[in-house]
């Protein structure tokens, strides 16, 4: 029999929206062997409401030497973690990579800077607009997204107006706790003011956070439902993994079952938009992945992430085959 409270959540399947304590009462008391009967109602709403699947693929387009000290990151220079740094690639060697990514199929392809951002016209952003103007001649099918931090309002116009399609602004957690579980240098209202800011001159929203930061369910939640307010087109998803020299390099792993709790309350809270699964899928969840896409989500990141490995684009369309096959997945 169904737990009562998931029976409640049923009602999302004919258009009603769940609230926030509604959801807290569900995670808060739902037993382990019940969590697949919620992925279960999680994967009817996104076949109801949001059937097609999202696949793209990201550039690293500069690496490193961050002037931000977020606790997860790598590439922040407040931490020794090993990692490859560079400056800004060449817009060349960026169509090239991706020319390579446009072959295999995908068309949705994500430009990605490390940094605190960009809020006025330097050389080095006049640069990127000129990457993308290019890329939209050699490409004009392809999908330009974005990853680049924080923007003005003139930044986010000249993105605009130089092709670009989606722009990426994790909120990463709760945002009432960033500062402590992420970074005290720079303010989540900056963050919200560059969603509005993009999303004032047409261009389509990203956003989404990490678990496993330290974070409490209540986070998680208030996350969820602080990115429903903000009515962005898709949610990006990720599992930390821990690197070696930041200050998580020993946090607490997030299991797949709580993964597929996490994933299928946030399809519940935001039943129309794309949800993609991005870093730890492969390292963190490894064999459950296949589970977890059955958990709410539509879209995957392939191809690899900003530091580390991800699979081969041809493995995942091989596992989402093998999907469509037991769920009609795609």
């Amino acid at each position: 029999m169904l737990n009562d409270l998931i029976k409640n959540a049923y009602k999302v399947l004919d258009g009603f929206e769940i609230t926030r304590q509604e959801v807290l009462d569900l995670v808060l008391n739902i037993n382990n062997e019940e969590v697949l009967d919620l992925c279960s109602l999680a994967n009817k709403v996104r076949k109801k409401f949001s059937p097609s699947f999202h696949v793209c693929s990201i550039i690293n387009a500069k690496s490193g030497k961050c002037s931000q000290n977020c606790k997860f990151c790598a590439q922040s220079a407040f931490y020794e973690t090993g990692i490859r740094t560079y400056p800004l690639l060449p817009k060349e060697e960026v169509l090239k990579q991706a020319k390579e990514v446009y072959n295999s199929g995908i068309r949705y392809f994500g430009y990605v800077t490390s940094g605190k951002g960009y809020t006025e016209l330097t050389p080095e952003f006049q640069q990127i607009l000129d990457t993308f103007d290019l890329l939209h001649k050699e490409l004009p099918d392809l999908k330009i997204c974005a990853a680049m931090g924080i923007l003005s309002d003139e930044t986010a116009r000249l993105l605009a107006q130089h092709h670009l399609y989606r722009y990426n602004m994790n909120l990463q957690t709760n945002p009432k706790r960033y500062a402590e579980l992420v970074s005290d240098m720079h303010s989540m209202r900056d963050k919200i003011n560059t969603i509005k800011y993009v999303q004032k001159y047409g261009i389509t929203n990203c956003t989404g956070g990490i678990f496993g930061l330290g974070e409490n369910w209540e986070d998680r939640v208030d996350m969820a439902f602080a990115v429903k307010e903000l009515d962005v087109e898709s949610l990006t998803l990720n599992i930390l993994l821990p690197i070696k020299g930041t200050p998580l390099e020993n946090a607490k792993p997030v299991t797949p079952l709580e993964a597929a709790e996490i994933f299928a309350v946030y399809r519940l809270i935001n039943p129309t938009k794309t949800l993609k699964f991005a870093a730890g899928r492969e390292t963190t969840m490894k064999d459950f992945q296949g589970l977890l896409m059955l958990s709410g989500l539509n879209g995957i990141i392939t191809g690899g992430y900003l530091t580390t490995r991800g699979r081969s684009t041809a493995d995942d369309e091989k596992m989402l085959h093998s999907l469509a096959e037991f769920d009609g997945f795609i």
